[in-house]
């Protein structure tokens, strides 16, 4: 499909279409708009492989009982600025949600609050978690492992250990913000999936085969037995992803005492989230000072490329999430094919959510 014909939505009507499949599914009502409107937050902002493209999988998620329907965390522990939750597996954008409710008036009182919730389900795209802390003038600390599966071998290994483990952080600057969300692996297991469902391979070789011998093909991490996703830095200086790796394993699963060591129970995930108010150190106004002549220094670089400028994290995704907003959202060709029989089940159309070809 070229950039002429290309199908757009509404997001508006997107997020209705995915909250209606999803209790549909038996997704409690309370529940089902924060997992739909993080869905579609993470296509605008571009990030396709961690937007709808995860709603068929939570709806059948849902439908086998991977998912918990209905209920609230378990509190763990609770300390003014310290509190961990057993998620008891319910959907993790409603978790994450819930948590940052929980977290944004201790951080206001104290300067910094951290939440760690274990045996969470899926949380989708870091980045779009993101967004509200701009808003918020809080400067923001996420990380994500899945204790229940291993795609990322440890640096030197030819065994997983790790999944991606990303690594998510967001500030507020006078203009704008800044949205980092990044993983410890050189790519990611939606990105390799979409690649290998394709029948296409990577540019570059950012995978191992079980013999440790490079590959660009993603085939290799369902071959038996199966080969590995590279971490950061490639098979010269791995070393740096392996270290952001453990530094995930620690905010997540050491810190909630739950993980690795403990029996797999699905697609899940470990959370970690730290929130820190600007006004609690040494003020926003510093703040911005700051990171705005940071952010000018980065921009005004002199590039590589002219015709490719240097830009802040998230500062692309950004631009494209108003422009989305404004003229409809271009979701990747596989995500209509994969809802493809869940509407049929549920008597929804993804059609009905369309703006006129581009």
């Amino acid at each position: 499909m070229t950039e002429a014909t290309a199908v757009l939505y509404r997001p508006d009507a997107l997020i209705d279409y995915a909250e209606a499949l999803l209790q549909k599914a038996g997704l409690a009502a309370s529940m089902a708009g924060a997992v739909a409107r993080t869905l579609v937050e993470g296509d605008l902002l571009g990030h396709d492989t961690h937007g709808l493209a995860l709603l068929a999988g939570y709806v059948k998620e849902l439908e086998s009982g991977g998912m918990t329907r209905d209920g609230a965390p378990t509190v763990l522990s609770d300390r003014p600025a310290a509190v961990l939750w057993d998620g008891m597996r319910l959907p993790g954008p409603w978790l994450i949600e819930q948590g940052m409710d929980m977290l944004m008036p201790r951080a206001r009182d104290l300067g910094t609050a951290s939440l760690v919730i274990r045996r969470s389900h899926h949380i989708a795209c870091l980045a779009v978690y993101m967004l509200h802390a701009l808003q918020e003038d809080m400067l923001m600390l996420l990380a994500c492992s899945d204790p229940n599966t291993a795609s990322v071998a440890p640096f030197g290994g030819t065994q997983a250990v790790f999944t991606p483990n990303p690594l998510a952080m967001g500030f507020p600057l006078t203009d704008g913000g800044v949205l980092v969300d990044i993983s410890a692996s050189i790519t990611t297991n939606g990105m390799s999936n979409r690649k290998r469902a394709a029948g296409e391979t990577f540019a570059e070789e950012w995978l191992i085969d079980a013999k440790g011998r490079p590959s660009n093909n993603p085939q290799v991490l369902f071959d038996q037995p199966p080969g590995t996703l590279l971490p950061v830095g490639g098979q010269s200086h791995g070393h740096k992803g392996y270290g952001m790796a453990l530094l995930v394993e620690t905010l997540t699963g050491g810190l909630a005492g739950h993980g690795r060591a403990d029996p797999p129970e699905g697609w899940g995930a470990t959370v970690y989230i730290t929130l820190h108010d600007l006004n609690a150190f040494g003020g926003k106004a510093a703040f911005l000072r700051q990171m705005d002549h940071v952010a000018q220094q980065c921009r005004s670089n002199a590039p590589v490329d002219a015709a490719k400028p240097v830009r802040l994290p998230g500062q692309a995704g950004l631009v494209r999430r108003e422009a989305q907003k404004k003229n409809g959202v271009r979701l990747h060709p596989s995500i209509a094919a994969a809802l493809q029989p869940l509407e049929a089940r549920h008597g929804l159309a993804l059609a009905s959510a369309r703006l006129e070809a581009a």
